[in-house]
């Protein structure tokens, strides 16, 4: 592989060949980022909502003012 890029001018190594490769795997690679951002952003709005409900519940049962299993 290397012998052929070797008489290759620096365009085609740098600009030429990247370009073909967002050409062709492009829609690939969007949607695999597209995927991951989906799930990351999922994962936070999960955590984000379970830290509310334990806030929410903690605060109209009373949790954590009087504690009588003893302190963490």
């Amino acid at each position: 592989m290397r012998e052929i890029f070797a008489g290759m001018p620096w365009w085609v190594k740098w600009v030429a060949v990247p370009l073909l490769a967002l050409m062709v795997f492009g829609g690939v690679i969007t949607a695999f980022l597209g995927a991951l951002i989906s799930f990351v952003f999922k994962a936070l709005l999960f955590v984000a909502l379970v830290g509310g409900l334990i806030f929410v519940v903690r605060k109209f049962t009373g949790a954590g003012t009087k504690s009588s299993h003893g302190d963490w």
